[in-house]
Order: C-alpha cells, then structure tokens, then sequence
C-alpha cells in the first residue's frame, strides 16, 4: 500500500506548490529571503528608523463563507477575506502589515483549486502591502469532503511603542468616523445560511439593486483597510480603531473604549447596503440583532478629536479608496454603546 492510497496524492501537492508560485511572487519584497518551499518563511526587519518596534499580530479564518463559496465553485476571492480578518485586525493597533502565512485544510488536493485560493491570498495582501512569505496545505481526506476545504492565516505587523493606537486616549466629544464596508465581509454567515438558504438555483437569483446574483453578493470580498489607514495615520491623530466583525457594533465598537464612556451611534448617518435588507427580510430578523451580528456597511470605526473629524472625512473620501461618515460621538455613561 502507498500513501496515495489512503487518498494523499503527494504530488498533487507538488503541482499546488509549483502552480501558486507565481501567485506569490507578486507579493514579495526585499525583506523576503529566500521563496516558499523551506521549512519556515524568512522576513528580515528593517528597524532602524524606529526607537521601539514592537511586533503585532493576528489570526483569522473565513468561516462559514466558504459553504457559498463551494456551491458557487468560486475559489479566487476567499483568500482576500483570510487576509483582510488579519490584517484589518493588526491595523486597529496602529501597525502596518509586513508579512502573512495562510494554511489550507481540504479533503482533496486539487492543485488547480488550491492555486485559485492562493491566487486570492496573494491578491488580499498585494492590497494589504505585505508579503506571502509561506504557508501550508493539508490533504486530510476523511476529515473533509473531497470538494471541502478551510482556510485561515496569520499575520505580523510593526507600530512604534509610542504609536499605539489602544483607545486610552477617547475621550467624551470624539467624533466616530465610519468606513465603509464592500458587504457582508467574513461574519454572520451561519445566521445568513439559515435565513437566506443555500438553495443555488435560488442564490443565482439576480436583484435589481444587486449588481449581480444573490451568491455574487455574499462572496464580494472583505475590503482591506491598509492603504487608507495608513495614509490616515501619517497624517492625523487617531485615538481608536474598531473593526466591525463578528459581533457587530454591539461587541466591537466598546473595544476600544476606556472605562465610564459610551459610543453613540446614530443609524441613519450611513447607507445600508441591499443585501443586509435581504437577509433582515428573508430571516425576520430584529434589527438589534442585526446590528449585533453584521457590520451594517461600515467595516472600520475610527475615533478622533471632533475638532478633525470633518477634515479626515473629506481627507478619506477624496483621497482614499474609501468612503467615510461621521457616525456618532464618545459620551460619558454606564453603557458601553448606544445606537439610535
């Protein structure tokens, strides 16, 4: 008996490799010794213009998105949601993104798959501005289904000690500057499959505010905040970043929130997009436990001195990618959070 027996095709794994390395190439910068295939990715520090370089870093996956990714046989964009949970995360603490690994579980290595996943991790950090220094893809067959796979990731960013963005700095009349969401971005999805179905006949279904189906909706990509927090940041004092995700606005945005103050959120300050419509409507969903599960379209929080709010916004929706609105204020007060 051979290992391919058992249902491991090692040389499928072979031709994943070869096929991805083209993927991850574009992602490489000159901090990166070395290419994939060696044991552990090597990334060199540049710390020499900086006084207290701390490290910081984080890990996410994509969770049950995938189920729609399978049904829809759409594999290409599921790794820029890995890389934007991770680095939109280590970007809240001020810190700009240097290098990710990702890891890929699957019942069946199908190396023309597994080179559509990597081609969407190496695209999310091509946004993210960092490299694809390594990674691992696991055959696991008995574990998964053959047409199965999870993906999750890992990445390290650097900030200066002084630099820290922790939120100990609100304080009560601080403009909260929204930043809008592509979508439903990489949360809620076992509470979408219940409401929406996983019906493909359905799911192919075109809405006339959609641009396109029902399933092209849900599988649009988490949007990648790095570029625009990181022109922001060289340029205005930013007390707290919250990255709306699981848990919505209720468990993030008091994150990052000293102790005795609140977030006031005003709802009709941002446009809701269609599809959070369509899944409020097709699951009967009450509208707080909307805004406890989903990012409601504003997919970054900001906190800042009312006195630049104005000037930041217009500074993002000029001179960014991204759209952005002055959502609410910091007040004193026993609950963390208040939307109305």
């Amino acid at each position: 008996m051979k290992y391919k027996d058992s249902g491991v095709d090692v040389e499928a794994g072979y031709r994943a490799v070869e096929l991805m390395k083209k993927h991850v190439n574009k992602t490489l910068t000159p901090n990166v010794i070395g290419g994939i295939g060696s044991f552990g990715g090597l990334y060199a520090l540049d710390v020499k213009d900086m006084k207290s370089p701390v490290l910081v870093s984080g890990t996410d996956g994509v969770g049950t998105k995938l189920k729609f990714a399978f049904i829809a046989d759409r594999h290409d964009t599921i790794g820029i949601d890995c890389v934007a949970m991770c680095v939109n995360d280590i970007m809240c603490s001020g810190a700009v993104p240097l290098f990710f690994l990702d890891y890929i579980a699957c019942g069946k290595n199908y190396p023309e798959k597994i080179e559509q996943i990597v081609k969407g991790v190496a695209e999310g950090c091509i946004q993210a501005e960092c490299a694809l220094i390594g990674g691992e893809t696991a055959e696991m067959p008995g574990f998964y289904d053959y047409d199965e796979y999870d993906i999750a990731g890992f990445a390290v960013g650097i900030v200066e000690r002084d630099k820290i963005i922790d939120g100990s700095k609100i304080t009560e009349g601080d403009a909260l500057i929204g930043l809008a969401s592509s979508g439903l971005h990489s949360n809620g999805f076992s509470l979408i499959r219940k409401a929406v179905g996983e019906n493909q006949e359905r799911l192919n279904q075109k809405i006339d505010d959609f641009k396109g189906s029902i399933l092209d909706e849900l599988l649009t990509p988490t949007k990648i905040y790095v570029k625009t927090l990181k022109s922001v940041l060289s340029r205005y004092e930013v007390k707290g970043i919250a990255h709306i995700t699981g848990g919505g606005f209720y468990e993030n945005i008091p994150r990052i929130l000293p102790e005795g103050y609140t977030a006031n959120v005003k709802k009709a300050t941002w446009p809701i997009l269609p599809i959070f419509h369509l899944i409020n409507n097709a699951g009967m969903i009450p509208e707080d436990e909307m805004y406890r599960t989903f990012n409601m379209g504003i997919g970054m929080v900001l906190a800042v001195g009312s006195d630049i709010a104005d000037e930041l916004t217009s500074f993002i929706n000029t001179r960014t990618d991204s759209r952005a609105y002055i959502i609410g204020e910091i007040g004193k007060g026993e609950e963390s959070i208040k939307l109305w």
